[in-house]
């Protein structure tokens, strides 16, 4: 596929790990794609659509996406610049011991979850960048890289380190509009007004409604993104100021603030210690 790309990043008995990014090309619905296994994406740059059925989930990197082997899906990339995920699986028997039970989908198919979707913590976005950074500069060893990603798994599945929203069908496609108006400039200040002018509802309906859906405030969602932008580039970034203000933030402390707050560390010492895992 042109403009896609795939990298292994770890494979043993027990988990595989792979850095997959996609150019985005395509706006609309791509033809529709089956998955071979089940597999949980933990997208950290950009934002796509999955579309299963009448059913669609906006994956950015508060989000954890599910996919089902065996299930019929379409991609599409509303907001220009692509995305890039760490994609894990697993076999079933690990899978059933991990999850809980009820958001495992039985039948008489493979083990598949029940939502396609869950909206992951601090810690769990943390994580992925540290698996990723760490893997990538073969500096986590295969004891430590698979002891980290179960971890992942666990708090990415948590009942209380990470939210499964239960909105009627209007409601979620008005919370994921709010996000792709987000995304499409992550930098931007917006104002409430704006926002809710972009999908068509009222400031204080955006705002009642976003809560409800996802569990926290619509400006707490917007840093949390930007943030996940941070953990992304952290790596490569020659000035923290820099980034910082790149990604929005209106001076270095700031940055260094929210994300202090946020992760539990300074970016600098995240980047210190992601170098030496």
């Amino acid at each position: 596929m042109s403009g896609y790309a795939s990298d292994l990043l770890l494979d043993t008995e027990t988990v595989s790990l792979r850095d997959v990014a996609c150019a985005g090309e395509c706006r609309h619905k791509s033809a529709e794609e089956c998955a071979a296994a089940t597999h949980m994406v933990f997208p950290y740059r950009g934002v796509f659509v999955r579309h299963v059925g009448r059913q669609d989930a906006v994956g950015e990197a508060n989000q954890l996406v599910l996919f089902n082997a065996d299930e019929d899906y379409a991609i599409s990339h509303p907001v220009t610049g692509g995305d890039a995920c760490l994609s894990l699986s697993m076999s079933e028997a690990l899978l059933a011991e991990l999850a809980p039970r009820d958001q495992l989908r039985r039948g008489g198919g493979p083990l598949a979850f029940s939502r396609q979707r869950r909206r992951i913590d601090p810690r769990a976005q943390a994580l992925v960048a540290l698996i990723r950074h760490s893997l990538r500069r073969s500096k986590a060893e295969t004891l430590e890289a698979e002891t980290l990603t179960l971890t992942l798994v666990r708090r990415a599945l948590g009942e209380r380190t990470s939210h499964a929203t239960a909105a009627s069908f209007g409601r979620q496609k008005l919370v994921d509009r709010a996000k792709l108006v987000l995304s499409s400039d992550l930098a931007r200040r917006w104002s409430l007004a704006e926002i809710a002018a972009e999908v068509g509802v009222s400031p204080v309906y955006l705002t009642q409604v976003f809560r409800q859906v996802e569990g926290i405030p619509l400006y707490r969602y917007q840093l949390r993104m930007r943030l996940a932008q941070a953990l992304d580039r952290l790596d490569r970034a020659q000035d923290l100021t820099a980034l910082g203000l790149d990604l929005g933030f209106s001076s270095h402390s700031h940055f260094s603030a929210a994300f202090r707050q946020t992760y539990g560390r300074t970016p600098d010492a995240f980047r210190r210690d992601a170098s030496a895992a």
